[in-house]
């Protein structure tokens, strides 16, 4: 071990008539170790709000949208999107239709987004649909597409129940009830978000009313267009706002809602870097056309992240202020010290010892203190924060966060920096005391002893 080091080491454990400093540098090290670990805690936190919510997003949105400026949507959409399918970055397209309803279930009513879509396009871009737990999606599925065998076995299902009523109730009931269940399975399917579900009251196989605000011209005026759909799923994103305002049908049955025709909103795709996603937009509008513009998932939520980001230097200063009351105790525990030691300080330098080595000796305490500090910090931040991201220890209220646990997502990087800062900060607080014991002069200090 080098003079200096050996010195500050021996300074720093030999505290017998020294109470009150061994007391202020253990605060010291307590300090720096609280202020690191917060650091950690906090940035982990922070870190994982924002993988957490882009991992939501992303899972449940397209990387890019591309939709008309004028008109009122996308007409030619299947051959726009074959050709854009082959645009370089794009992995996959689907074509969807957004629009605003009100769905009601007797007395209860709760405003919507509709999402029409095609389900083997949209599971290509986004993973709501795999997110269905109860129910199923296939019934998404156009009707051409479905199996003979499907109808078959309804048509014996309907049978025995048919068998059974008449054994009963007589042909004529048994009628009413196989016409009641054709009308039920004639009717479009829909799936619904959890929240949404359980605030309509609503189960797999329940009947909602679909009110369309756009409405269609009479005689009479305009006049709210609506629809019964029979509801097929409900999906648990674990994302509060889509479970709460989302749901999902065929897209022709969407376009028959809404009076569109042949005719789509906008088609989504998904691309191969999702940092790039501006650059593949600016190209997929030039591919496509005059007429066309895009968006991303970042300009979507680009005020999100932005918060994310000041709340995550925020909290660094904030927090970092432990650190720095930490430095304050350093520096009153060297300036102690170099008072207690002065005697030693004049013997040393009477014996040969430098000034530069007296300072760095000082200098080589306040690095211990702030080491020692980090070190235990940062075993004690990420200990803890792979406890409450392991664990889920922390519960929130979706309804205001979105996702209902705190996540912990400590980073390598964020330690290093933190590491860096706290030793840094501790240093700085060594400047004074080690300027101060190299001014002492031996001869004044040893006068009187």
């Amino acid at each position: 071990m080098r003079f200096e080091f050996f010195i500050a080491s021996r300074y720093l454990r030999a505290k017998r008539k020294q109470a009150v400093i061994g007391v202020i540098t253990g605060i010291s090290i307590a300090g720096v170790a609280a202020g690191v670990a917060s650091l950690i805690i906090a940035l982990a936190i922070n870190n994982g709000f924002r993988q957490d919510l882009q991992e939501r997003l992303l899972g449940s949105t397209s990387h890019v949208n591309l939709l008309r400026t004028m008109g009122d949507g996308i007409t030619d959409w299947r051959p726009l999107m074959e050709r854009l399918q082959k645009q370089p970055h794009v992995i996959a397209a689907a074509p969807d239709i957004y629009e605003q309803v009100l769905i009601s279930l007797g007395a209860r009513a709760k405003g919507a987004v509709l999402k029409g879509i095609i389900p083997k396009d949209e599971r290509e871009v986004s993973n709501l649909l795999d997110s269905v737990k109860q129910g199923s999606a296939d019934a998404l599925e156009e009707p051409s597409s479905q199996p003979a065998a499907d109808s078959s076995g309804g048509s014996a299902v309907e049978g025995a129940r048919a068998t059974q009523a008449r054994a009963t109730q007589g042909d004529q009931d048994a009628d009413s009830l196989a016409a009641a269940q054709q009308r039920r399975d004639a009717m479009p399917p829909i799936i619904l978000g959890k929240q949404m579900a359980d605030d309509l009251g609503a189960k797999v196989g329940s009947v909602v009313l679909v009110t369309s605000p756009q409405g269609e011209l009479t005689p009479f005026g305009l006049v709210p267009k609506y629809s019964r759909f029979r509801v097929t799923g409900i999906f648990d994103s674990g994302f509060y706002d889509y479970d709460l305002s989302w749901s999902f049908t065929r897209l022709s049955d969407a376009q028959k809602l809404f009076a569109l025709g042949n005719v789509i909103q906008l088609i989504e795709f998904k691309i191969d870097d999702i940092y790039k996603a501006g650059e593949v937009g600016n190209e997929l509008e030039q591919a496509a056309g005059a007429g066309f513009m895009t968006t991303n998932w970042m300009e979507q939520n680009k005020p999100l992240f932005h918060a994310l980001k000041l709340e995550r230097l925020v909290t660094f200063i904030t927090v970092g202020l432990i650190v720095f009351v930490a430095a304050l105790n350093i520096l009153i525990s060297l300036t102690m010290m170099v008072m207690e030691k002065t005697r030693d300080i004049a013997v040393l330098m009477s014996m040969g010892t430098r000034k530069a080595q007296v300072r760095k000796i000082f200098i080589a305490q306040g690095a211990l203190i702030g080491i020692v500090g980090t070190a235990i910090g940062l075993v004690l931040g990420y200990a803890l924060s792979w406890i409450g991201g392991h664990y889920h220890l922390f519960s929130l209220a979706p309804e205001v966060y979105s996702i209902d646990y705190v996540p912990f997502a400590p980073r390598v990087i964020d330690g290093v920096l933190v590491a860096v800062v706290a030793v840094a900060t501790a240093l700085v607080a060594t400047i004074y005391p080690s300027w101060s014991a190299a001014r002492i002069l031996p001869a004044e200090a040893l006068r009187y002893e």
